[in-house]
């Protein structure tokens, strides 16, 4: 089976270098979760370890009513961490956390299948 997504070079790199072996993509322990209240419903600031060598980020996510961010605590999620930061409202957003869209367009955040160390990069 071939891949039907074309895999595209990052703009000014030397050679074809895939998009993956750009972004860096670690995992990371949600640490604290709360709403933000001046954005719209069901967006959360998530305060994430990343482990000793990266350590604390914060990223504002908007999610659904799937999430309360109680049950965030403690879960694992990818982001990468690569990014520039990003102005939400009065908050900075230092990594992208990832999320895939469900059957009715709802966001899934990514995590490991297991537990893996918190920084642990996806190769």
């Amino acid at each position: 089976m071939t891949d039907p997504v074309e895999h595209t070079a990052v703009p000014g790199a030397a050679g074809d270098v895939p998009t993956r072996d750009w972004l860096d993509i670690r995992a990371g322990t949600v640490v604290d979760a709360h709403p933000v209240r001046e954005t719209p419903r069901h967006t959360f600031r998530l305060t994430i370890d990343f482990g000793p060598h990266i350590g604390i980020r914060s990223s504002v996510v908007q999610v659904n009513h799937r999430y309360v961010p109680a049950r965030l605590v403690g879960r694992q999620i990818c982001a990468v961490i690569n990014v520039p930061p990003r102005q939400v409202g009065s908050l900075r957003s230092e990594v992208l956390t990832l999320g895939m869209p469900d059957s009715n367009g709802e966001a899934v955040l990514i995590r490991p299948d297991g537990r893996v160390p918190d920084g642990g990069k996806l190769f």
